[in-house]
Parts: structure tokens; C-alpha cells; sequence
């Protein structure tokens, strides 16, 4: 089961601070969840970041011409 926590707040800085609030909140949220709930989730946000990434690609693309 994947627990539905709200994400932690980043600063702009990004410290060290910050990627210790990341990965406390990402085991929280997936410290009940399956082998396949964790391989899913993981699937689908590599395929939002994915669709981020083309879509700066894109607006790269549209800005250089």
C-alpha cells in the first residue's frame, strides 16, 4: 500500500537538508507497498519526468529557431 503523504517542502538552495526530507518522505510513502506497487510507482513517475523532459526539450527546440 502506498501511503498518500504530501511531498516535503524544498528550498531553492537544495541542501543536504532537503534530500534527507526526500527519502524520509519516499519511505514513508512506500514502506507498506508491494514489489509491484513500488516497480509502478516508480513507472509512473519516470513517465511524468520523462514528459517533462521532452517538454523542455520542445520549448528548447521552439526558442532556438
Amino acid at each position: 500500500m502506498i501511503h498518500n503523504i504530501p511531498e516535503p517542502d524544498i528550498s531553492p538552495d537544495f541542501t543536504i537538508a532537503d534530500i534527507r526530507k526526500i527519502r524520509t518522505w519516499n519511505y514513508e510513502r512506500l514502506k507498506d507497498a508491494t514489489q509491484e506497487e513500488r516497480i509502478e510507482d516508480m513507472r509512473k513517475r519516470a513517465t511524468e519526468g520523462f514528459a517533462q523532459i521532452e517538454a523542455l526539450r520542445a520549448s528548447a527546440q521552439h526558442s532556438i529557431k
